[in-house]
């Protein structure tokens, strides 16, 4: 795997973090061999879901329907960078200029 795709929601109570931790369990139930969720991260009102991956895109797209299926209320921004890289490629939303994971 080339890439780390992370989707990151907002999150600050322990109702988030129940939802969002039931979500990465169905993610790991349906993306298959395309990502493999590597874990998460909770704090500083942002919970981050990390999928190792080939194919990011193809990746957000999917883990994407499953966020909008699951109807989960936490806004989702995403995006990948290479394993070894710093610099991330913003995948949604498309109007967000900075993307961060602290």
């Amino acid at each position: 795997m080339n890439y780390q795709l992370v989707l990151q929601f907002t999150a600050n109570s322990m109702a988030d973090f129940d939802r969002l931790l039931a979500l990465e369990t169905t993610l790991m139930e349906s993306l298959g061999e395309i990502g493999i969720v590597d874990g998460h991260d909770f704090g500083s009102g942002t919970f981050n879901i990390f999928v190792l991956t080939n194919e990011p895109t193809t990746v957000f797209i999917r883990s994407h329907h499953v966020i909008l299926q699951e109807a989960v209320p936490n806004e989702v921004r995403s995006a990948y960078r290479e394993l070894n890289g710093e610099d991330y490629v913003i995948l949604w939303p498309s109007v967000l200029t900075e993307f961060s994971v602290s």
